[in-house]
């Protein structure tokens, strides 16, 4: 699960699990992407979301 660390920033601290969730998530996404552009339009479109521990 992901943590907020508050600071003078916000800080996501993400577990293994979560890191390679997104790139799961990246790699369904653009699978079928031809070029560097198609890549941006699709994942300007995405909702990625990571749960937050409490």
């Amino acid at each position: 699960m992901a943590r907020i660390i508050e600071g003078e920033r916000r800080i996501i601290k993400m577990s293994v699990d979560d890191v390679l969730n997104i790139v799961r998530e990246y790699q369904q996404i653009t699978h079928k992407s031809c070029c560097y552009e198609h890549t941006r339009e699709l994942l300007a479109k995405a909702d990625f979301f990571i749960p937050e521990d409490l």
